[in-house]
């Protein structure tokens, strides 16, 4: 493809990462105004990772995420509206506000759900890729998932099950470096990509904070799996902004505010592709800003429409849990 017929695809992976930073913004002004229940995990920093690999996605395609979800959510097609409205608990969320920050899942965008159980979607998305190849569909499924994640023993099952059936199934590993409060590699011996590796499957280490090299290497892998040559593994080497979570606050005992202070300056995702478009003379200076504030805009309308939603009735507290209890939303016999 030449620069010209792409144009359109940068500027919505573009538009993509900030919408994830701006939505990620808001979302840690909520909890530290104690306008949100429970905690938070930001992705701030990882934008080119879920957006570098859900563009290369069709709509019907599959993906699995993670405690630290949002921006998989967000690139696979979510609203802001709809993620405000899960977060807050209201009855307009994705989940009818009952899955919160964690648990939010999107089946009309192919998104099965964030899970608050490290690695706890390996197994779901490895099944996925299982159904997809019963039923003689071309889906994929990527599985998202942390360094920390690696040391779970349900990602060596699911993979070497994977590798057996040659599942359509992508591993994406974002080594953030650190496991929760622990670097990486205090946690994990030897190569991640070797891991893969000893089951035959073929694994790549990206740059993370490149967001035109995860989609380039991510559009080739998808359909080499849609073609049965599946499935494989990525190492995307990526940085979170934020702590653990929104409460890990004080983090110099275990990384340096220079650490951190060098990747927002030197490796944003964001800074480097927008400089980068402008440099190619897809977007202006002008451009870009008008798009950020329309993003920021969009972002302020959504949560201010969240903060003044229902929240769901206390009727629907056995909802989708129980088939023989009838609630709200059942339909009546014909």
């Amino acid at each position: 493809m030449t620069k010209k017929t792409n144009t359109e695809d940068y500027l919505r992976m573009y538009r993509q990462m900030v919408r994830i930073r701006t939505f990620e913004d808001n979302a840690n002004k909520l909890y530290l105004s104690a306008k949100m229940p429970g905690l938070t995990h930001m992705y701030s920093g990882e934008e080119a990772v879920a957006v570098g690999i859900c563009e290369a996605l069709k709509v019907t395609d599959k993906i699995t995420s993670t405690h630290r979800g949002h921006g998989h959510c967000v690139a696979k097609g979510a609203a802001f509206r709809e993620m405000f409205c899960e977060l807050l608990g209201k009855e307009e969320g994705y989940c009818r506000g009952k899955g919160g920050s964690m648990h939010i899942a999107d089946q009309s965008n192919g998104n099965l759900g964030a899970n608050a159980i490290v690695g706890g979607s390996m197994g779901i998305a490895t099944g996925s890729a299982f159904t997809a190849r019963l039923l003689g569909k071309e889906d994929v499924t990527v599985c998202f998932f942390g360094d920390g994640a690696t040391a779970q023993g349900l990602m060596y099952e699911v993979m070497n099950m994977a590798a057996l059936w040659h599942l359509p199934v992508i591993y994406a590993c974002e080594n953030n470096g650190y496991s929760e409060y622990t670097r990486t590699e205090e946690i994990a011996a030897g190569s991640i990509c070797a891991r893969a590796e000893a089951f035959g499957i073929e694994a790549h280490q990206v740059d993370g904070q490149d967001v035109l090299a995860v989609n380039a290497l991510t559009r080739t892998l998808v359909e080499r799996a849609r073609k049965g040559e599946g499935p494989f593994f990525l190492e995307l080497m990526t940085y979170r902004y934020h702590g653990h979570h929104v409460g890990d606050i004080n983090r110099e005992y275990y990384r340096s505010k220079d650490e951190e202070k060098d990747w927002k300056d030197n490796r944003d995702p964001i800074i480097r592709f927008r400089s980068w478009l402008v440099e190619e003379g897809i977007a202006g200076e002008d451009e870009i800003e008008a798009m950020n504030e329309e993003i920021k805009a969009d972002a302020t309308a959504a949560v201010e429409y969240a903060l003044a939603a229902r929240y769901p009735d206390v009727s629907e507290v056995d909802m989708h849990v129980y088939t023989d209890v009838t609630h709200a939303l059942a339909r009546s016999p014909a």
